[in-house]
């Protein structure tokens, strides 16, 4: 038998097929975060007010800390009811459909990048945008942003088909899909979904179609699908002034759905506000699109100088008008960016699979073999300090990515711009498949809410317990029986902090300690709380106690 020549490979997979088994491996790393309780405080209120609305049968009214709530709109909490409803609550449950929509999100790039640029460009954008970094991690903490990817995006494709083709199917799903994310965050989903749309017919010099009477009728349905969240707020704050939201009677849940939600948020006049920095998104975009950032920029750069050649600007319109607007709005979190990175992946891909010189070429392996070994090295660092009490699980990623490494070598000539790229996609899934799977299980056992539900589901099933001048969602989303709320003494089993316990005895009660619990917010992250050596001295203290009433 004749050998190989030299420049023959073993392996003979096409890149198609290749990229096949990457994506089948991002998948699982999405559905990785189904096994991390949800984190507080945000995630595990949305997970409770869903519970509320199974528990009660009341799909209309939403209910927050033992009171009315008017902070978010209804389809994220009638997609997890539903999910509660098939499968009963659990943690996996309550993240599910958020993971299936931002996985609908993937599909939707994937299409909408191979309408624009082609099959590679596709298949690149969908990698981008599953490794990239705050999208990964926000599924830890579920909020309405992975249905909102979604939805964005999937609105701009359909929309975009119908400027294409006979409009009538696409434009229904546009508005379907709009009308959704409108239930999920507000009217201003329809920034990036107007600018991405309208931006582009504008630059191209579309005037027929920008003053086509199709949105109208596309606006016309939107309205109609959005009636179940018109009706449900109606039903609950606006048919009853006198109930007290935000320390105030009289307050409309249509105007704070249209007006204060949005505009009043941006301009920090409604009941919440926030302090805004204009730079903020421009930094979070270096660690939250990581491993991308640098292309992601050298991309946006390239695509001004280029202005005039360039085939689409569906992307750069509905990506940069809302990460303006975020970037003025005074109330800025990092997850809002999410929304916006399937336009940024495809942006990315283009960008990357444009470079063709060598010194282009050269850029690209030099910024992202950086960033390879950078998140190596932060990978191993975070280990040290935080020192998870895993035993030697950590070797299940690292041998996950030792076989990819030898996978891709055969795959590929390292040289080649496809092993860099799939070489940044495989240490995107080695890091965030060690946070998924080690990091973030070791770290709830401080988030002392499911900590205390999960023991006193065990040692105490099915008894109310208390929350005294305290407050936990992930408690009362975990615990299986009552959990009412108090400022006044009471007697029964109290979940409170040790100043809660101070304001009893000065009452006249006694309590039996049944177990205490550290506590730390594990979404607001910090040095002393990773580091091992000071992990301590960061750490709170919440207790589980049965109190009685001390005899005179």
């Amino acid at each position: 038998m004749l050998p190989l020549p030299s420049t023959v490979r073993p392996f003979a997979f096409s890149e198609k097929q290749i990229w096949v088994f990457i994506v089948f491996l991002l998948a699982l790393l999405q559905f990785s975060a189904l096994q991390v309780p949800i984190l507080e405080p945000d995630g595990a209120l949305y997970a409770g007010i869903a519970k509320t609305m199974v528990l009660k049968h009341d799909y209309l009214n939403l209910y927050a800390d033992g009171h009315e709530w008017l902070d978010k709109p209804h389809f994220p909490f009638w997609m997890a009811a539903l999910s509660f409803q098939l499968f009963g609550f659990h943690t996996w449950s309550y993240k599910l459909p958020a993971i299936l929509f931002l996985l609908m999100g993937a599909w939707y790039t994937y299409r909408f990048a191979l309408s624009l640029y082609g099959n590679t460009t596709a298949r690149w954008a969908v990698c981008i945008l599953l490794t990239a970094e705050h999208l990964v991690i926000s599924n830890n903490d579920v909020r309405a942003e992975p249905y909102l990817t979604g939805l964005i995006i999937a609105a701009v494709y359909h929309f975009y088909q119908s400027v294409l083709r006979p409009w009538w199917y696409h434009l229904l799903l546009g508005a379907l899909f709009t009308a959704c994310a409108i239930m999920t965050k507000g009217i201003f989903a329809l920034v990036p979904i107007g600018a991405a749309i309208g931006g582009h017919l504008l630059f191209t010099r579309q005037w027929k179609l920008v003053f086509s009477w199709q949105w109208l009728v596309a606006l016309a349905f939107t309205a109609l699908f959005i009636m179940p969240e018109l009706y449900a707020l109606y039903q609950q704050f606006d048919l009853h002034p006198e109930k007290i939201v935000f320390g105030h009677t009289g307050v409309s849940g249509l105007r704070f759905f249209f007006w204060d939600s949005q505009f009043g948020r941006f301009m920090n006049t409604g009941p919440i506000k926030g302090a805004g920095d204009p730079f903020f998104f421009f930094h979070t975009l270096l660690w939250a699109f990581l491993p991308w950032p640098v292309m992601l920029y050298a991309a946006v750069i390239m695509f001004f100088r280029k202005w005039k050649q360039q085939p689409e600007y569906y992307c750069i319109c509905g990506a940069l008008a809302t990460f303006i607007l975020f970037s003025l709005s005074r109330f800025q979190l990092p997850h809002y960016l999410n929304i916006i990175f399937p336009f940024f992946a495809i942006l990315t891909a283009h960008y990357i699979l444009s470079l063709h010189t060598a010194k282009g070429l050269r850029f690209f392996r030099t910024t992202q073999y950086t960033i390879i070994i950078l998140l190596a090295i932060a990978g191993v660092v975070l280990d040290l300090l935080y020192k998870p009490a895993m035993g030697y699980a950590w070797l299940v990623p690292i041998a996950v990515l030792i076989v990819l490494y030898m996978l891709l070598h055969y795959w590929f000539d390292k040289s080649t711009k496809e092993a860099v790229f799939y070489r940044t996609v495989a240490m995107s899934i080695l890091l965030n498949l060690y946070i998924n799977t080690i990091l973030y299980p070791d770290m709830m056992q401080y988030q002392s809410g499911s900590e205390a539900a999960r023991y006193a589901n065990a040692t105490i099933p099915g008894v109310p317990v208390t929350l005294y001048q305290h407050n936990s969602y992930s408690f009362e989303y975990y615990l299986n029986a009552p959990v009412p709320r108090t400022d006044t003494a009471v007697t029964g089993v109290v979940f409170t902090t040790p100043e809660g316990l101070t304001s009893l005895r000065e009452q006249g009660y006694d309590y039996t300690l049944l177990h205490r619990f550290p506590h730390f917010y594990i979404s607001k992250l910090d040095m002393p709380f990773v580091r091992k050596a000071t992990r301590a001295s960061a750490l709170g203290e919440k207790m589980l106690v049965r109190v009685k009433k001390v005899s005179p």
